[in-house]
C-alpha cells in the first residue's frame, strides 16, 4: 500500500507536463514507446516528463502509486494530458488509428 502523499506527488508529476511517461532503462517497450513520442511523433522533449524509475530512490513507490491510479504493473505506463493511455502497445495502437495524432495536436500546435 502506499501512502496518499505518495499518490499525490504522482498525480502532480503526471499534471507537469502535456505528456508523461514512467519508463525503465533496460525496458525495450519503453525505448520503442519513447521513439514513438520523439522520433516518430516528434514530440518536443520540453513536452514530456520521463521518469526512469530504475534510477529513482522512490521508483518503486512511484510504480506502485500508477498503479493504484490507474491499475498498471508495467511500464511504459504513458498520460497524454492527464488522460491514461497505458503501455507500449496502447500507444502504438493509438499511432497506427491516427488517435494519437489527434491527441498530439494540440501539444505540437503550441
Amino acid at each position: 500500500m502506499v501512502s496518499q502523499e505518495t499518490i499525490d506527488h504522482v498525480k502532480e508529476l503526471i499534471a507537469e507536463k502535456e505528456i508523461f511517461v514512467a519508463s525503465k532503462t533496460y525496458c525495450p517497450y519503453c525505448h520503442a514507446a519513447l521513439n514513438t513520442l520523439f522520433q516518430k511523433m516528434n514530440v518536443p522533449k520540453s513536452k514530456v516528463l520521463v521518469l526512469q524509475l530504475n534510477e529513482m530512490k522512490d521508483g518503486v513507490d512511484i510504480q506502485a502509486a500508477l498503479y493504484q491510479l490507474n491499475g498498471q504493473r508495467t511500464v511504459p505506463n504513458i498520460y497524454i494530458n492527464d488522460k491514461h493511455i497505458g503501455g507500449n502497445d496502447d500507444l502504438q495502437e493509438l499511432r497506427e488509428t491516427g488517435e494519437l495524432e489527434e491527441l498530439l495536436e494540440p501539444i505540437l500546435a503550441n
